[in-house]
């Protein structure tokens, strides 16, 4: 249990190991599903194809967009797309590559569904039975004495072994059949994984730069949004914490007043911690101290998050401690848009009439 807990805990905080976890996961179940699906072919010329080719189709769609859901960064992604720009700017580049991470984690299963359907070939071959030419495996002189409508309903009952009493033609077909639907699986195999390298490899080595920035401040999203969860986790905490003791302390406020002028001369060491840790929770309140405040504070971070331009504190004893926002620049030598006084030097300078 606790190798499991220490395992769910690296997953959880390395997101990018978490998703390609839940990925493999999906993909093998995928063809875990796959395995233990009765396959029935309604051996009917009427949905002979609708259930091949959505078996096919259908389970990949289901595959992707559980993909979509089961990946945190949908809802990063969203939010970001969504919110007003504010103090901070948006950047395409960010939401697309976003956009493309969370699309290629979620094709995996899909991919691998399609390719395990495809090799097995047995909707491959309930769809596409009744297009057969049935000339090519024998000269069957009944067949061609059926009309088209016979002859559609015998080549619709291919796929089912019980229902269909040639068995000579059915082994035939479904070999012929099966071949071309490996033959599709392997093609499909080949170009995925060629339009992945292609994602992988080359595209980095043109635009190494913009992907290197796209795919820092894609992470830093992702971060900023953690730490802003954990930071209002740690506020509320502290916030319901005094709270209730400020609650418990008007109600009982006699009683606690004299149990501690009894005990105060016993338990110094034990007020000290008690001071401590007050100190602790006052400290994580930030100053937010009503509901009202709080309140305008998470519109805020919605509405107008801030720019991401860090500043630094000037400790002086004339501003004592404002930031940098009234002295622009001071990393880089400017303050309140000027340079810094320098000490003037004195020249003199003498004519000589000679």
């Amino acid at each position: 249990m606790d190798k499991f807990r220490m395992m769910f805990q690296f997953l959880q905080s390395n997101q990018e190991s978490f998703m390609n976890g839940i990925c493999g996961i999906m993909a093998l179940a995928s063809a875990q599903m796959y395995s233990a699906f009765e396959f029935s072919c309604p051996c009917m010329p009427e949905y002979n194809y609708t259930y091949g080719i959505g078996l096919l189709i259908v389970p990949p769609l289901w595959f992707f967009m559980l993909g979509f859901v089961l990946n945190n960064n949908v809802s990063v992604l969203a939010e970001e797309w969504k919110r007003p720009t504010g103090k901070r700017r948006k950047d395409p580049s960010i939401l697309r590559y976003m956009f493309c991470s969370i699309t290629q984690r979620s094709l995996i299963a899909p991919a691998v569904w399609v390719s395990v359907t495809l090799m097995d070939g047995k909707s491959f071959l309930c769809a596409f039975s009744i297009n057969l030419d049935i000339d090519r495996f024998g000269n069957y002189s009944f067949i061609r004495e059926m009309s088209e409508t016979d002859k559609m309903k015998l080549l619709a009952k291919i796929p089912c072994k019980d229902l269909f009493e040639h068995q000579e033609i059915r082994v035939a077909a479904s070999r012929y059949i099966k071949c071309i639907s490996q033959a599709c699986g392997w093609i499909f195999l080949l170009m995925m994984t060629f339009t992945a390298f292609l994602i992988r490899a080359i595209r980095p080595c043109f635009t190494q730069a913009a992907f290197l920035k796209t795919k820092y401040w894609s992470h830093y999203v992702d971060i900023e949004r953690k730490m802003f969860d954990e930071t209002c986790k740690e506020h509320a905490k502290s916030f319901a914490k005094i709270c209730i003791q400020q609650y418990f302390e008007n109600i009982s406020g006699e009683m606690r007043s004299l149990h501690h002028h009894r005990r105060s001369y016993k338990n110094d060491s034990d007020d000290d911690d008690d001071e401590d840790k007050k100190r602790s929770d006052e400290d994580k309140l930030l100053g937010i101290r009503a509901q009202d405040d709080m309140n305008k504070v998470l519109w805020n971070w919605h509405t107008s998050k801030p720019a991401l331009a860090l500043r630094k504190e000037q400790m002086d004893g004339e501003n004592n401690g404002r930031l940098n926002g009234e002295a622009n620049g001071t990393i880089n030598g400017f303050a309140k848009g000027h340079t810094h006084d320098v000490g003037k030097k004195e020249w003199a300078v003498y004519y000589s009439k000679v």
